[in-house]
């Protein structure tokens, strides 16, 4: 092996990393290449050993024939010693074909017509493949290979490898790209007539499965779920110990092997065959009943102890576990009265395993291979016939594909210090104990753990103790140290330290043990990690303080908005006449938020004559809302007043919801125009709820012509509707908020409306009967704005007056 020469280092300089870094990549470099070249080497001189073995030649003539049949056939001198050690036959056997002069006898003889016609990729294959079988040394790691040879280029999913038992059935020595319980269910194949494997074996000639349907009429697959693998190729070859192996190439895909295929394929076992009479391990045991020496082991074991095997459904899923062995003790805590319970389940024997953590824990030690060790629990157990509580833990490891479980007792003396360290680790403290008169000290464990400090460093004594605090908290513990050692006062101190894992906030607590002459002698004390309630409380203290600046910002918001509102939308003191009509208002803002909505109204006598009233809801609440809510009252009142029709005032709306910059979002609406003269109501909508109309006891809703939301469309389509009021009718305009009550759906507090109008007292109206409504509307907190139009017209009167006779007379003119 090269060496490189030390770097040199002046006094107080450092080496030079990076040169440094490039020695150590040499030098692995150099030792990789050694040990390819060490294990190349071993499968050569085993094929030169063979030759000599059979023909009795000398190493120098046997490896010279090895390089001239690797020349003649194209290969290089590793895959000539692969297929050498798989294709030799016993000296004087013969095979039947005539030796070329100086061939040694013994050996296969070559193809020396013509060098076999083999494609350069395949042939480039073939090499890498005879290079990567030198570090194979298993059935399964020799499966694995194969498969991360043909996977990319044959697409093959999985490799299988079967060899022939004494009794013509078929065991399983290795697999890659199946799991285990397919790999369990055909580890062992009895010599059934069908079985394409056994088939090859017997004709000694691949089979090639390239119809799934035929071939599936034909043999029985292999195969989970049924036709995974549409396409497959078994090709037998002469395996160690004279035993016939086969290799199984399954695909997904369905199709035919191509002729390069089946060429790199036979190319692939002819090296295996040469790899697999090196083997030396024997193939993968096949699950089974363990042995009568394992068996005998168990039960001379002292402890409690079970080996189990994992028993899997048909997806693969442990559901249960066998039990292979187990000591009396185990069966004893299991519960002695059942038997022994070597070959019965897992579950059968301990029932309520499933609601342990030990069935978790035993999955997870399964499958990772961590060792699982459960808390202390107490069991109820009988010991010279008395019952007795006792304490054990369970632990759990893997041995192979099976499990081993022992059951562990704690003494009286273990269990108390199991619950003192539980205790401190639970707790985060820790103890401390200083002797004053020797000036030794000790700590528990925790303590190091919380003060991040080495316990190869030993623990501080108590005077060096202000050293580890901060700064701004060192006073204060250097007073209650000294006091304590001089006075015996004891003391509790919360400091600071910085450790790892940041600044830490501690407590101490500590008091001293005096002699007989009163003199402090030791000094015993706890340690607590508070950091985490420390930030708790840090962290709420901060959490409120935001809240209340929230708060007031949001009061002050609220003041603000609630005086914009009301001087853009000044309410009525008492009810209003307009065009001959009755116009009651309410406005109630909601209880739920701090925040002011964007409900409105307008209630106005046009120019001609008419009333006009609008009823709207701006989605959202503060000073978008409010200032969304002023834009739309007024620029609808001055559309309507400018002559623009209902549907006409609308699509404006619509168009200066979208394009504004000062406004945003969307906004429902309702306009209604009343002519007195023939007590015509005309309507339309932007996805509010319908008008109300009660009329001689009778109560319903005005069926909405169509109309879209206002800001949520660039085209809507508006439509008006027409009715007729007669005298004593009583119409509703009003906001979602009088109805909806989350998380009901609207259509219930609509009929919650309806019955409380029809409710309501008759045509006469009297002072307070929209609040009458309301309070039997709104029982529970209001959770947003309400806003409410109640319109009503008068009903027949036996005679009119001065003002009526002259309004009248206006009509006429």
């Amino acid at each position: 092996m090269k060496s490189e020469p030390p770097v040199p280092v002046g006094s107080g300089s450092a080496p030079d990393l990076v040169e440094l870094a490039r020695v150590v990549a040499q030098q692995r470099a150099e030792l990789d290449r050694l040990r390819e070249q060490a294990a190349t080497s071993a499968v050569v001189e085993r094929a030169r050993g063979a030759v000599i073995a059979l023909t009795g030649c000398s190493a120098d003539t046997a490896g010279e024939t090895l390089l001239q049949r690797a020349k003649a056939a194209r290969r290089t001198l590793l895959e000539e010693c692969w297929i050498t050690l798989g294709e030799l036959t016993p000296a004087g056997t013969g095979t039947g074909t005539p030796r070329p002069d100086g061939e040694p006898e013994g050996l296969p003889a070559p193809d020396l017509a013509a060098p076999p016609s083999v494609p350069d990729d395949v042939a480039d294959a073939l090499r890498r493949l005879a290079r990567d079988l030198v570090h194979v040394d298993t059935h399964r790691e020799l499966a694995r290979c194969l498969l991360e040879h043909l996977g990319p280029d044959l697409d093959a999913d999985s490799v299988m490898i079967y060899a022939r038992r004494a009794d013509g059935g078929l065991e399983l020595l290795g697999h890659a790209g199946i799991d285990e319980r397919l790999a369990d269910q055909w580890r062992r194949v009895p010599p059934f007539s069908g079985v394409a494997v056994l088939d090859a074996m017997e004709a000694g000639e691949p089979r090639w499965l390239e119809d799934f349907t035929r071939d599936s009429a034909r043999y029985l697959l292999i195969g989970a779920p049924p036709g995974r693998w549409r396409s497959r190729a078994w090709l037998p070859l002469p395996g160690g110990d004279g035993a016939e192996v086969c290799v199984g190439v399954l695909r997904g895909r369905p199709g035919p092997f191509t002729a390069r295929d089946r060429v790199r394929l036979r190319g692939v076992v002819r090296l295996c065959a040469g790899r697999l009479r090196t083997f030396t391990s024997p193939p993968d045991p096949a699950s089974g009943a363990p042995s009568d020496a394992v068996q005998a082991l168990f039960a001379a074991l002292p402890v409690a102890a079970m080996l189990l095997t994992p028993l899997r459904g048909p997806t693969g899923r442990v559901e249960d576990f066998r039990v292979d062995a187990a000591t009396p003790q185990a069966a004893d805590l299991l519960g002695g009265t059942t038997g022994d319970p070597a070959g019965r389940r897992l579950l059968e024997v301990w029932p309520d395993l499933t609601d342990t953590p030990v069935w978790p824990g035993c999955l997870d030690t399964l499958a990772n291979g961590r060792t699982y060790e459960s808390e202390p629990f107490a069991h109820q157990e009988t010991v010279d016939g008395a019952a007795e509580l006792s304490t054990f833990s369970v632990r759990v490891t893997r041995l192979e594909d099976a499990l081993v479980v022992t059951w562990v007792r704690h003494a009286s003396s273990d269990r108390q210090e199991q619950r003192l360290a539980v205790l401190q680790r639970l707790g985060k403290l820790g103890w401390a104990h200083w002797n004053l008169v020797t000036g030794e000290a000790s700590w528990s464990s925790q303590v190091f753990a919380i003060l991040d400090r080495d316990p190869a460093d030993g623990p501080v004594p108590l005077a060096g103790l202000p050293r580890l605090a901060f700064s701004d908290d060192r006073s204060e513990l250097s007073r209650a140290v000294g006091t304590l050692i001089r006075e015996g006062q004891p003391f509790e101190v919360s400091f600071r330290v910085r450790g790892a894992r940041g600044v830490r906030h501690l407590r101490l607590v500590a008091e001293v043990v005096a002699d007989a002459h009163g003199a402090p002698v030791e000094v015993h004390g706890i340690v607590q990690d508070l950091t985490a309630r420390r930030r708790a409380e840090l962290a709420l203290v901060e959490s409120e303080r935001a809240i209340l600046t929230q708060h007031d910002v949001l009061q002050s918001e609220r003041t603000l908005v609630a005086r914009l509102q009301n001087a853009l939308l000044p309410l009525p003191e008492r009810p209003v006449n307009l065009a001959g009509l009755r116009v009651e208002v309410a406005y109630l803002p909601s209880q739920a938020g701090i925040q002011v909505g964007g409900d409105w109204f307008s209630a106005i006598e046009l120019p001609d004559g008419d009333a006009l009233f609008v009823v709207g809801d701006v989605a959202g609440h503060g000073v978008g809302a409010v200032a969304t809510m002023a834009l739309l009252r007024f620029t609808a009142k001055g559309m309507v007043i400018t002559g623009s029709s209902l549907t006409g005032a609308l699509a404006r709306l619509n168009t200066l919801l979208l394009h504004s910059r000062d406004t945003r979002g969307t906004a429902t609406m309702v306009l209604a125009r009343y002519r007195p003269r023939d007590r015509r109501l005309l309507w339309a909508q932007a996805g509010h709820t319908p008008p109300l109309l009660a009329r001689d006891g009778e109560v319903h809703y005005l069926r909405r012509p169509a109309g879209l939301l206002l800001g949520a469309s660039a085209t809507p389509h508006f439509e008006e509707a027409e009715c007729r009021l007669e005298p004593g009718d009583r119409v509703l305009l009003y906001t979602d908020g009088l109805v909806e009550r989350p998380p009901e759906i609207i259509d219930a507090g609509l009929d919650r409306l309806a019955r409380a109008v029809a409710a309501a007292p008759g045509d006469r109206p009297g002072p307070g009967t929209l609040a009458t409504l309301l309070e039997s509307m709104l029982e529970d907190e209001r959770r947003d704005d309400v806003c409410v139009l109640d319109i009503r017209v008068p009903g027949k009167s036996r005679g009119a007056g001065p003002a009526d006779r002259a309004r009248g007379a206006r009509r006429r003119r």
